[in-house]
């Protein structure tokens, strides 16, 4: 039986991802990873892109047979993404899957400056091309004589636009490659917009969120190495696995009926039983997003479970939905 029908027929028994030289299960492997932990990480993910239980020996075995080119470039950001996608806790099973993959250019993480830098990025891209993933975090000033973000002698939407023709999808990570985030917010100095402003012939995925969840960030990529296509989308092009529902909908607070109905101040009796926290400006009702049900941290907390109303970090235009603690 080959690799593929054991994947079809959903037999997960004899996948061995320390065979295979050069892939993520071999990286995994030589770290020390078990076969047994996984198994389970990719169970764990199967569950949070709410797939069927069935898929995920295909699941695991395209991350145990792949190693993907990315190509991460960053515009007019903080670091917050990057700093979400690579920096999980510890060693955990989630941040080898993501240091696993080749991840052939990121001017952050890249010991290659310079000439040497752009080079290492022309030659991945002509050696993947139609392969490749490229992620974007930051927003990019739209008139590319604009004067704004010039690196290595070029504008940025001349960089992205090249970046984007020969990639298999582009995921813009972040509220700001997503919607403009803070640099497009009013009154938007660099005239700052989101990826899919200026990739029009890609398939733009959004991650939104300032920063996302590193797991929703892998999840992403990992379902396209399952399945060789990005997931459903909405109509602000965020896969629903992730964005489907609101922070509201399966947050504990609206669900305890032994709490206060709402809190009034921070600290109040209605706060500290686990009240809804919409009065000091929580935009959970709004916001659609797994906080809730992901958490941030491995599964630590979110906000509102911290005490803290959700201020929409994932929705269009938040930096100019109003104050953080304020419905109005």
């Amino acid at each position: 039986m080959t690799h593929l029908e054991k994947q079809d027929s959903g037999d997960s028994s004899d996948i061995d991802f320390s065979t295979e030289p050069g892939t993520v299960g071999e990286r995994l492997a030589n770290l020390g990873v078990s076969r047994r932990s996984f198994l389970k990480f990719c169970t764990v993910l199967t569950s949070s892109m709410a797939l069927e239980a069935s898929l995920m020996p295909k699941l695991a075995y395209a991350l145990s047979s792949s190693r993907p080119c990315i190509i991460y470039m960053s515009f007019q950001d903080c670091t917050g993404c990057l700093e979400s996608m690579v920096n999980s806790y510890g060693t955990t099973i989630e941040n080898l899957i993501l240091t696993a993959f080749s991840l052939d250019y990121q001017e952050t993480l890249q010991a290659a400056a310079g000439k040497a830098a752009e080079a290492a990025r022309n030659e991945a891209m002509a050696k993947n091309a139609g392969k490749y993933i490229l992620v974007v975090d930051g927003s990019i000033p739209a008139s590319a004589a604009s004067g704004f973000f010039m690196a290595a002698g070029e504008s940025g939407v001349d960089r992205l636009t090249k970046a984007a023709a020969n990639a298999a999808f582009v995921m813009a990570v972040g509220s700001c490659a997503s919607f403009g985030g803070l640099p497009g917010a009013s009154p938007n100095p660099t005239g700052a917009v989101a990826v899919s402003s200026l990739v029009t012939n890609k398939t733009v995925v959004n991650v939104s969120g300032c920063p996302p969840i590193a797991e929703v960030i892998t999840g992403v990529l990992a379902y396209y190495l399952a399945n060789g296509a990005v997931p459903a989308l909405d109509a602000n092009r965020r896969p629903t696995m992730y964005y489907g529902k609101t922070v509201h909908s399966t947050c504990y607070r609206k669900t305890n009926t032994s709490a206060v109905s709402h809190a009034a101040s921070f600290g109040d009796a209605g706060a500290r039983s686990g009240g809804c926290l919409w009065l000091l400006g929580c935009k959970g009702p709004r916001t659609y997003a797994a906080c809730a049900t992901m958490l941030w941290n491995q599964g630590l907390s979110f906000p509102v479970q911290s005490g803290h109303g959700c201020i929409g970090c994932t929705q269009p235009g938040f930096w100019d939905m109003g104050g953080l603690y304020t419905n109005s």
